[in-house]
């Protein structure tokens, strides 16, 4: 690689991905909450929608947090807003997202 070469990939933005989430460890509540309190403060960090069911929902995977699932979703926010974050529920992927308010 010439000097040139070197210098144009220090300011190239090619191949530089931000790192992906981490993976929150979900098996309870408490193993949940302790994972968000190691988040940096603005990061976000997810589990499964599976998970996620398992410990907020009494509703089937097809239900859970759906309209129906009121009970489902305030958990959730409730759960969320105690340990200083929000979450965002993406289907699609099957993820809950949890990301830490800034202090």
């Amino acid at each position: 690689m010439s000097f040139l070469d070197w210098i144009k990939s220090l300011f190239s933005t090619q191949g530089t991905q931000p790192p992906s989430p981490p993976r929150l460890e979900a098996t309870t509540e408490a193993t949940l909450s302790d994972s968000l309190r190691h988040l940096p403060a603005g990061e976000r960090g997810w589990i499964t929608l599976k998970e996620a069911r398992l410990l907020f929902s009494t509703k089937d995977d097809q239900y859970a947090f759906g309209e129906l699932d009121e009970q489902g979703r305030m958990a959730l926010s409730n759960f969320a807003s105690r340990q200083g974050s929000t979450f965002d529920i993406m289907p699609t992927e099957g993820r809950v997202y949890f990301t830490r308010k800034q202090i």
